[in-house]
């Protein structure tokens, strides 16, 4: 285990805390004098980063928590009773309070927890070094583990033995490939690779839900690239994605800056019936969408005209046809070098698609009846015929000229 720093050092400051932050974190103190920041909030604090969440620990049970807040006239909400957390909601933005834990039993999945006072025994059940730390109202960070150099050289290490905590929770061996990708700097830890290779199989213990949230968090992340490499190669992506990935296409894509859109980028790394896969990783009904329709026909060319572009927009949402290009421009990368000549073209293509209005076609059923004819399938058919037509047009004419084409208006 790294030498403890029994003494706090002093933090790089406040400058990531936006000004209600530091009110809401001054009602929360004033409060709750002995609670710490914890957690994420801590590493932005310390390398300078804008603070998006805000995480607290204290000694404190979480029903006097509750019961302090309350009577100060902050909202609460119970969000996890059972594993210590409160969420105070000051000025619209939640704060998590959670009381100091020591793990009672795990799984591999849960953990049975039981409230302690002690500071030290808290950090021990968290995954790695630089997320063990913790700082108070004083601006002091309370370092147990190392995590402050660690966070300096950019090296992601678990917190005690790297295989226990990966046995106690095997989410953590997805989450060491994000923190590696946002805060390792060279080679990765030893201790870990090895204990990561060593336990795979416990990533069949997790729900899908998990393992979707946390890939999102990899894939938007920066530099998935080289994680995700080495995730193959230590066993990982083949327990994840048994049906094969296209670790070349990933990276192609990823040399072009695309959006930080996890779908975007899951498309471009996995093979086979994407169908399939985004139903057993539980995604939502708009991610399973995206997912199908980014991998289909047809993709939208450097070279088409305005005319073309308004006819594909005229069926599919301009996202989906922007995510074909990047996923086609990687495909063209990994083929040949690119110009800068052709990469100004696919980014020309997707300005002119991003800037365009969607066409929309101006008669629906009701029209064709209003004209006189009469209900039926014959109606269906008609409208698909019109709307073929208004496409092939340039999807520019109006409703009136749309009846004519069909003989409804003279």
């Amino acid at each position: 285990m790294a030498k403890e720093k029994l003494q706090p050092v002093l933090t790089k400051g406040s400058e990531g805390l936006s000004p209600p932050q530091r009110q809401a974190l001054a009602e929360i103190w004033r409060i709750l004098p002995e609670a710490r920041l914890v957690g994420g909030v801590v590493r932005d604090l310390m390398v300078g980063r804008t603070v998006a969440d805000v995480d607290l620990a204290t000694p404190e049970p979480p029903e006097q928590v509750q019961e302090k807040l309350e009577a100060a006239g902050i909202k609460v909400v119970p969000t996890g009773l059972s594993h210590g957390t409160v969420t105070a909601v000051i000025g619209a933005a939640p704060y998590e309070i959670t009381t100091l834990r020591r793990d009672t039993e795990t799984d591999g999945r849960h953990a049975i927890v039981c409230w302690t006072q002690d500071w030290r025994e808290d950090a021990l059940r968290r995954d790695f070094t630089i997320n063990a730390m913790s700082r108070d109202k004083e601006g002091q960070l309370h370092d147990y583990f190392g995590g402050q150099a660690d966070l300096l050289a950019g090296h992601v290490r678990f917190v005690g033995q790297a295989g226990l905590r990966i046995e106690e929770d095997a989410l953590r061996i997805l989450r060491f490939f994000r923190f590696q990708a946002r805060y390792g700097q060279g080679q990765p830890d030893p201790d870990a690779v090895k204990a990561i290779a060593d336990r795979v199989r416990l990533l069949a213990r997790l729900s899908v839900e998990r393992i979707w949230s946390e890939l999102q968090r990899l894939l938007s992340g920066p530099a998935p690239a080289g994680q995700l490499a080495l995730m193959a190669e230590l066993g990982v992506l083949g327990a994840l994605f048994p049906q094969g990935v296209t670790l070349e296409r990933f990276s192609a894509l990823m040399d072009l800056m695309p959006p930080a859109d996890a779908v975007l980028r899951l498309a471009a790394l996995v093979q086979g019936d994407v169908t399939t896969l985004a139903r057993g990783l539980k995604f939502s009904r708009a991610d399973e969408f995206s997912l199908k329709a980014l991998t289909e026909q047809p993709v939208p060319a450097p070279d088409m005209d305005d005319a073309a572009l308004r006819c594909l927009l005229s069926d599919t949402p301009a996202a989906i046809l922007i995510g074909r290009t990047w996923l086609a421009q990687a495909d063209f990368k990994r083929d040949k070098p690119q110009s800068d000549a052709e990469k100004a073209q696919f980014e020309g293509v997707r300005h002119r698609l991003a800037t365009m209005d969607a066409p929309v076609f101006p008669l629906a059923g009701r029209d064709l009846l209003a004209a006189g004819l009469p209900p039926g399938p014959e109606v269906g058919r008609i409208l698909a015929h019109i709307r073929q037509w208004w496409q092939q047009g340039g999807c520019v004419a109006s409703r009136q000229a749309c009846l004519a084409y069909a003989g409804l208006v003279s």
